[in-house]
């Protein structure tokens, strides 16, 4: 079932994505060498308190989570592409780092994800960032009232696929609001013209991942969480939960 959102329920959903946008800019100032990523974890724990949130991902346990979710955000690093687990690695000089969080406030979810370098950064990784980004952006202007699900996907693969990196489908986006995942699933890669007819009201995660490699393979993690390159090259994600309104798209995961 796809539930449209009134406009005080986007008005709350937009209070929720306040919170995410501070958690990600808390992690990124306090993200250097030798901080771990449970540290970053804690950081994250503290900004949801102080905003008398909740954490969306924490015990979370989809159908392929091997263990309820432990932490309140995932932190994928280099050839980890999605839900990285907060470990006690100790983040190192030319890391890639990507950072997913959600929080919700009265019930109301947003989720959003970051990527950024640590340290001295490579200039591939800054480009495979930049890349992610511009790809976010065709999906985000492609979610047009009127418009179809695939326009997303057709969108954001024009860029991705354009740059010469690799998309993979299985994980992709979903619809929020009362809960973190709702349907439909947003996918990365679609044909233009296909799919569901978007609504004002409807709101959406889109967040695109890339493989540096070009590959479009990945593979689970022992830890049986994270999604990986699957030839090993750098990954990134980056996310913005966003409603669909008369006016065009609205970014709810914005400071």
């Amino acid at each position: 079932m796809i539930e449209l959102k009134s406009a005080g329920e986007i008005a709350t959903m937009r209070e929720a994505g306040r919170v995410v946008a501070a958690i990600q800019a808390a992690t990124r100032e306090q993200a250097a060498v030798g901080v771990s990523l449970k540290q970053l974890d804690e950081v994250a724990r503290t900004v949801i308190h102080e905003a008398g949130a909740g954490a969306s991902f924490l015990g979370y346990q989809p159908t392929f989570g091997a263990t309820p979710y432990p932490g309140v955000i995932c932190t994928s690093v280099n050839g980890v592409m999605l839900h990285g687990l907060p470990s006690p690695y100790r983040l190192r000089d030319g890391d890639l780092l990507s950072v997913d969080c959600g929080a919700f406030v009265d019930g109301w979810h947003a989720d959003g994800t970051v990527s950024f370098t640590i340290g001295h950064a490579r200039e591939e990784d800054l480009k495979l960032i930049r890349v992610a980004e511009e790809t976010l952006a065709a999906g985000i202007r492609a979610a047009v009232p009127g418009g179809r699900l695939g326009d997303i996907g057709h969108a954001m693969a024009m860029v991705g696929r354009g740059a010469g990196y690799g998309m993979q489908n299985d994980f992709g986006g979903h619809g929020i609001g009362r809960a973190m995942h709702e349907s439909p699933f947003v996918p990365n890669e679609a044909p233009q013209g296909r799919g569901l007819r978007l609504r004002p009201g409807l709101v959406i995660a889109i967040e695109p991942s890339l493989m540096a490699g070009g590959d479009d393979g990945y593979r689970m993690d022992d830890d049986g969480w994270s999604v990986c390159s699957g030839d090993g090259s750098r990954s990134v994600h980056v996310e913005h939960t966003v409603a669909i309104t008369g006016d065009g798209p609205v970014i709810l995961t914005l400071p």
